[in-house]
């Protein structure tokens, strides 16, 4: 396993342009739902700029968002007008993956390509787990009001933004 500044410059930008698109639709939305989740303290948009700020600083060339994650921002934008539930559970399930694999996969990376240095995306002004927490007893308290069908449908869409972050993740090494 060996990724590139390339890759790893890619995955950074594909990223920021999902959670500036969950941030921005979770900011901006009438819909009750999406309320509860604003300022949750997940948000990484910012953290994301300033490391790609970083990139620019040491003269590496930041490229524009590839397929897989404009794709993914497209989708999520559609899903977020049709469905609240299956646009929160690619909510969760995005910040989910993050403060899990996501950490560990960034920090091997930072390891071994950025001699250790840590970038902003991978720190937290607290303890991610509990920020995590609040964000899926919410989840929780909201899906009590939902169909079955619904509910079924967070599922699948679980499925699809684990594929959909997959992708962009593969981008590290390529």
């Amino acid at each position: 396993w060996m990724p590139s500044m390339e890759g790893f410059v890619g995955y950074l930008v594909d990223s920021k342009l999902v959670f500036d698109t969950v941030e921005r639709i979770i900011a901006g939305s009438t819909d009750v739902a999406y309320v509860y989740f604003r300022k949750s303290g997940l948000e990484r948009s910012a953290s994301i700029e300033k490391d790609l700020e970083w990139f620019r600083e040491q003269a590496i060339e930041i490229p524009e968002p590839s397929t897989f994650g404009s794709t993914y921002a497209a989708y999520l934008s559609e899903l977020a007008g049709s469905s609240a539930p299956a646009f929160l559970s690619h909510y969760y399930n995005i910040y989910f993956s993050h403060t899990t694999g996501g950490l560990a996969i960034g920090k091997k990376t930072c390891d071994k390509i950025l001699e250790g240095r840590l970038l902003e995306f991978y720190k937290w002004d607290s303890d991610p787990e509990l920020l995590l927490k609040d964000a899926r007893e919410k989840l929780n308290e909201l899906s009590k009001h939902w169909s079955r069908k619904d509910r079924n449908l967070c599922l699948k869409e679980a499925a699809k933004c684990f594929q959909y972050m997959g992708r962009i993740v593969r981008l590290i090494v390529s």
